[in-house]
């Protein structure tokens, strides 16, 4: 993905559940089992069945502190998290062009939280301009006679910050409803809001603030890491008296620093809550990274606005 390889209508498989992430490209992009991707490896191919397909239908743009992250928490919340098992999810209508890259990347991240199979935007200018950074030619799809099997339709103006609380993705509240909430962390990161413009955010919102909880920040790749370095970002979240982990996954599988004792809890960017995930007796709410950096300076789940 940080190297240009995986361009529009490309069908992808990894070795991870989340590998739904690389449909920001227009690709189809599943995860798959260990066994599955050793027989990919060794033959060059595998069989699926062609899954039907949701379409999840934005209008409009977001306001206020609103970012993708909360529209990805309210289309797990409609749909539920069996509500899409074995579909595809396409993020289209006139609303999915003002969403960036990483954005994107961020919708497509979460549509295995539904059980969908994948989950994708169609190839347009955004994803033009992205893969010519990398030297990369690629035209925008222009899909005809789609059939879905049913339409989700999102007004982007209607999105506010949201939060998941323990221990489902689904059960999804407003910011505001859990305003107050004890935490004892904060993690920003993850293959969900580990990328640059995450950490860029997270930066102008702490920028020449301290944050009043333990707050780690991990980058999700090197390329993440050595951008943030070099524009500064790093520097502002350091400051701030963050800690900074090395690129990956962080705590989120319950691994690696920032793992929660019994009775902790966690506001975190990932995009799993399940009980005991990121340490035995630990409870995990999910957030925008923007509603992370408001509660790492509150101490408490806040709203992000006015930060």
């Amino acid at each position: 993905m940080s190297e240009g390889v995986v361009r529009p209508g490309m069908v992808v498989v990894g070795a991870d559940s989340h590998a739904c992430t690389l449909g920001a490209f227009g690709a189809f992009a599943t995860g798959v089992g260990a066994t599955d991707m050793a027989a990919v490896w060794a033959s060059g191919a595998t069989w699926f069945r062609v899954p039907e397909t949701i379409a999840v239908r934005f209008s409009g743009g977001l306001t206020g502190a609103a970012e993708p992250k909360d529209i990805a928490l309210t289309y797990v919340a409609e749909l539920g998290m069996e509500g899409a098992t074995y579909r595809a999810l396409e993020f289209v209508g006139d609303g999915a062009a003002g969403i960036s890259m990483d954005g994107r990347l961020t919708l497509c991240n979460m549509a295995v939280e539904t059980g969908a199979k994948a989950g994708m935007f169609h190839a347009d200018a955004v994803t033009v301009r992205h893969l010519a950074d990398y030297g990369l030619a690629a035209a925008s799809q222009t899909p005809e006679d789609c059939r879905y099997e049913r339409t989700v339709d999102i007004d982007l103006a209607d999105i506010v910050p949201v939060v998941a609380v323990p221990h489902r993705v689904d059960t999804v509240r407003e910011a505001e409803e859990v305003a107050g909430t004890h935490l004892d962390q904060v993690f920003v990161g993850t293959c969900t809001n580990g990328r640059y413009e995450d950490l860029a955010r997270f930066a102008r919102i702490v920028r020449g603030r301290k944050v009043a909880v333990r707050t780690l920040v991990v980058p999700a790749s090197r390329a993440v890491l050595a951008r943030a370095i070099a524009t500064g970002v790093l520097a502002d979240i350091v400051d701030a008296g963050c800690m900074v982990a090395p690129p990956g996954c962080g705590p989120c599988l319950g691994a690696h620093a920032g793992v929660l004792g019994e009775g902790e809890v966690c506001l975190s960017t990932a995009n799993r809550n399940f009980k005991n995930r990121m340490g035995v007796g630990g409870e995990i709410y999910l957030s925008s990274v923007a509603t992370a950096a408001a509660s790492a300076i509150a101490g408490v789940i806040a709203v992000p606005e006015g930060v």
